[in-house]
């Protein structure tokens, strides 16, 4: 069962720039299809799941633990948001991904789910390298200021939200100068 015990009450962040950003609408069959076949990607279930119960938006919970350090910090990475399907033609997985491998030029491995705050140097992707396009895609992120390089984060995408933490676990604290 997916998600089995995870409470998702205050996952989302709710706001005007999360709807408009990311929000996508209700997502339905013939919607997730189109954006497959678009994409050329089976999405994983986790992931349709949670898009169906809210279509893309801002997690209160934005940080993924890291054990290798980033450009971005030492044990860490940051998400801004994450992206829903169709329909609509902005900021969605289909155009973001477009958008990451056809003008920036990132690596061709699968589906950009979220944006990070660096304004589309760092990207978290759906890495169907291992898999193939039908199969269980990890999660990765990517960093275009670091030649692209490649960094697993979790094995799948259920993984990669139930490591979703509160960017306050990684503040630097003033009293200490850390």
């Amino acid at each position: 069962m997916l998600f089995e015990g995870f409470d998702f009450t205050g996952f989302w962040k709710e706001s005007k720039y999360a709807k408009e950003t990311y929000g996508c609408g209700k997502l339905d069959q013939q919607e997730r299809e189109r954006a497959e076949a678009a994409l050329g990607y089976k999405l994983p279930a986790a992931y349709v799941w949670l898009m169906e119960q809210h279509n893309g938006g801002v997690p209160v919970n934005t940080c993924f633990p890291a054990n290798t350090p980033t450009n971005w910090a030492d044990d860490h990475i940051a998400i801004e948001g994450i992206f829903g399907v169709w329909p609509r033609p902005m900021d969605s997985i289909v155009s973001e991904t477009r958008l990451m491998v056809d003008k920036w030029g990132y690596p061709n491995i699968g589906v950009a789910i979220c944006d990070c705050p660096t304004g589309g140097h760092q990207e978290v992707f759906l890495d169907y390298r291992k898999c193939g396009p039908q199969g269980e895609p990890a999660v990765v992120y990517v960093d275009q200021e670091d030649d692209y390089s490649i960094l697993h984060l979790a094995d799948n995408f259920e993984d990669f939200i139930r490591g979703l933490v509160n960017q306050s676990l990684f503040e630097c604290d003033e009293e200490d100068g850390e």
